[in-house]
């Protein structure tokens, strides 16, 4: 029999089947989409079974070295998914099967140097390598050795070693010790002098089943010694036994029933209820302003699919909002729901992603990849907040979550829920249109009125003298709350202290050395960050090009904020949640549970407080500039600025007490702030869909974007105007070809970087024409430092 392989190397060359011989020893074992261990030329590296032929046009065939897994770790459907990801996506197969496994589960491939002969048979710089130790690990012999390598190559020309490659899995399975007594066993033998033994095994045999060696020891306060004394006796067995990672470390959720539906909720579950019953692949917009009950809905679907032995993927944008929606599935459906979120371990995804794949969960909730859960028999997808970027996947394959949720609904033939108070302009025209079923609910639950929103403009409060971040009215607003024991949000789009830095006096603004960029500041460790490449360097005490002192920070981030806020309200307690204060594990939960539990009165955050959250004392949001996104030279800048104002203000009033808030804004006439006070979506997307419809962008048209970037710039303007007049003499008349330009940010890492836009509505040839592109760049991306990157559905243009 033989395998057909796609081999874990990422490259043009390599994207396509490679045949290998299955020893007999092997034949029964080997299924699609297995991970198996094959010789590729002089390495051996992981490969994933495709399928299982009996016949090769190859004439002479390598055999399957091993297999990585007793089951197949990719299921047929997720196959078919994986090869209709790399065509639609342009990228290679193996990428895109990669992304559907937990990092666990790839694999990192070890040299290491057999010694054949004796060890004072070597010369002598080797010989101390192999004293102790028949092998040896290649990095440590490349330490040990420096400029002598080449006494390696020497050595095994010679045949005194040889090279074994060693393929390592990221994550071991956990093991306990398990322990009972043995009942065959003549326990009366222990002397009665020895108490301690004698409280273990009194211990043990009070429970029926057995029990986790460190429980016992720590209930008798016993050494392992003792123990250890019992299970040489043959009085205790002791044996391993493998537990899963717990990953949210041990907490216990009381159980909650079932709410009772309002009307409107009511209404928006009967067609989703047929839809499950009917087993209909259908997707559904649930489009419900903030505090409508969305979650609920969800909840109480996913209940009808468990009904039916079904599965569900409840999907959410970000790790930030995970721990409250894990909150309310935990105690709604206790055990039978797995999380999968990037801010877990590399073991305790590993251990979740088992539990889902042997059928021992019943629900997931996760953020982007885990949509691609390897559920076998799935009853309904969710996604929640649809409309947020963070489903979209930036590097390869670069997806979209929500095309692959509808592609999987399909195979499944089950329903998509797409849920948002705001949903994307793109999806509400699908729903407005009827390729999509539009499900509203326009008022919150028990008909609570929204938050009131007033918009505060900031060059009045300029011209009024007032120079700080914070408007009067703001600074009355968050003292009245003080004064009350209410809570409030304060929002700003930035992390860091501030912005950027410049010299009062020559206008310089330290820039990235190897990105086209300003550098941000930060306040904690005194210095200048590049947020693109990571290069950071000391803050200047004066002007490197006037050496003027006056060198200051302008803009301000949510540490310059925090400061701002403990100097005017030092009584006020702060909680700051941004990329810089979360980066630790369980830290999104502690900061979360500290303000659920009343010990911060203010909120201050980034993207990750805008939504989901969902506490019964908010009663204030303020958005400190409202328009930081407006102003990006991107299409949908004004509907992400609509989007997150919004979401964040939804955050107010959500329970007994009426909701304010304060949107600080420097084009406080603009129609995406100027909504949001009347919470009037339907006259933004009126608005929005003729902006779009004059220049021609989604949802009128389809995109797609190539970026060629290059350290050597004369190279990459030449290559662009090469790839641009290629796709105008190939693509059809209507499709539109932009560029090439030079990116918004130029140069990033060292790389000069130039793109083409494509705009189109119907281009049958365009999948072709990138990857003839592509083939026809084959050299120059290998073996040169050309880059060329697609993305067929850009989210971000930077």
């Amino acid at each position: 029999m033989i395998a057909r392989t796609i081999v874990d190397v990422p490259a043009a060359q390599t994207d396509r089947l490679f045949d290998y011989l299955i020893p007999a020893h092997l034949e029964q074992i080997i299924q699609p989409g297995m991970r198996i261990i094959v010789p590729f030329g002089p390495r051996q590296i992981q490969g994933f079974v495709i399928e299982v032929t009996a016949t090769s046009d190859v004439p002479k065939l390598k055999s399957v070295q091993e297999v990585l897994d007793p089951v197949p770790v990719l299921t047929s459907e997720l196959l078919q998914l994986g090869r209709w990801l790399a065509h639609t996506t342009i990228c290679f197969q193996i990428s895109a099967f990669q992304v559907m496994l937990p990092a666990a589960l790839k694999t990192s491939v070890m040299k290491e140097l057999h010694l054949l002969v004796a060890h004072r048979e070597l010369e002598m710089p080797l010989q101390p390598l192999f004293q102790q130790n028949k092998k040896v690990l290649w990095k440590d012999a490349v330490d040990h050795l420096g400029s002598q390598l080449g006494l390696v190559r020497k050595a095994l020309d010679a045949g005194q070693l040889v090279v074994h490659y060693v393929v390592k899995e990221k994550a071991k399975k956990k093991m306990e010790k398990w322990v009972k007594v043995n009942k065959e066993a003549d326990l009366t033998s222990i002397k009665s002098s020895a108490h301690k033994q004698l409280e273990i095994i009194h211990f043990i045999e009070q429970k029926a089943e057995p029990i986790r060696s460190q429980e016992v020891l720590t209930a008798t306060q016993s050494t392992r010694a003792v123990l250890k004394s019992l299970i040489e006796k043959k009085l205790v067995l002791e044996w391993d036994q493998e537990t899963y990672r717990d990953p949210l470390q041990g907490v216990r959720y009381k159980p909650s029933p079932p709410l009772p539906f309002t009307d409107e909720q009511q209404q928006a579950f009967i067609p989703l209820k047929k839809a499950i019953v009917d087993k209909r692949s259908e997707t559904f917009l649930l489009h419900g302003v903030t505090g409508s009950g969305k979650t609920e809905i969800y909840l109480q679907a996913i209940d009808e699919v468990m009904k039916q032995g079904k599965e569900a993927i409840m999907l959410v944008p970000e790790i930030s909002l995970t721990p409250q929606i894990v909150s309310r599935f935990k105690s709604r459906f206790g055990e039978e729901v797995a999380v999968m979120h990037s801010g877990l371990s590399v073991g305790e995804k590993y251990d979740e992603w088992r539990r889902i794949h042997r059928s021992e969960v019943k629900v997931v909730v996760g953020a982007r990849s885990a949509v691609f859960a390897p559920f076998s028999n799935l009853g309904l997808i969710i996604m929640d907040e649809e409309h947020e970027t963070s489903y979209k996947q930036e590097d390869m394959p670069r997806y979209h979550t929500k095309e692959v949720a509808i592609k999987r609904s399909v195979h499944h033939q089950c329903p998509v829920i797409l849920g948002s108070a705001t949903p994307s302009l793109e999806t509400f025209a699908r729903a407005q249109k009827g390729v999509y079923t539009l499900l509203s609910l326009k008022h919150r639950v028990n008909n609570r009125p929204m938050p009131t929103v007033d918009i505060v403009d900031m060059r009045e409060e300029l011209r009024a003298g007032n120079r700080s971040m914070f408007s009067v009215s703001l600074m009355e607003a968050l003292k009245r709350r003080l004064e009350l024991g209410e809570q409030s949000v304060l929002f700003l789009n930035r992390r860091g202290y501030s912005t950027f830095v410049m010299c009062r006096d020559c206008g310089y603004v330290p820039q990235c050395e190897h990105c086209d960029i300003s550098l941000t500041y930060h306040r904690s460790n005194h210095s200048l960050k590049c947020h693109y490449c990571g290069h950071e360097e000391t803050m200047p005490v004066e002007c490197p090009e006037c050496t003027s002192e006056h060198i200051r920070f302008f803009g301000s981030g949510t540490q310059k904020v925090e400061e701002e806020l403990t100097r005017v309200l030092p009584e006020a307690r702060v909680i700051r949640m941004d990329v810089d204060t979360t980066r630790t594990k369980g830290s999104h939960q502690r900061l979360l549970d500290a303000f659920g539990n009343g010990d911060a009165d203010i909120l201050l955050g980034t993207q990750m407080i805008a939504k989901g959250l969902d506490f019964p004392n908010i009663t204030l949001v303020g958005v400190l500039a409202a328009d930081t996104m407006l102003h990006i030279p991107d299409f949908r800048s004004a509907e992400r600025t609509f989007q997150v104002l919004e979401q964040v203000s939804g955050r107010a009033g959500r329970h007994q007490r009426p909701g304010e808030v304060l949107l600080q804004s420097y084009t406080p006439e603009h129609y995406s702030i100027e909504l949001v006070k009347s919470h009037d979506y339907d006259t933004f997307y009126q608005m929005e869909m003729r902006q779009r419809k004059a220049a021609e962008y989604p949802p009128y048209r389809y995109m797609a974007l190539v970026t060629i970037s290059d350290p050597d710039l004369p190279n990459v303007i030449q290559k662009a105007q090469k790839i641009s007049d290629y796709l105008k003499s190939t693509l059809g008349s209507e499709t539109v070809i932009l560029g090439p330009v030079v990116s918004p940010i130029a140069r990033i890492k060292d790389r000069y970087r130039y793109q083409c836009m494509i705009k189109y509505k119907n281009e049958p040839r365009l999948t072709e024409a990138l990857q003839q592109i592509l083939q026809h760049y084959l050299r120059d991306t290998t073996q040169g430092k050309l880059q060329i990157s697609l993305d067929m559905h850009p989210y971000f243009f930077m």
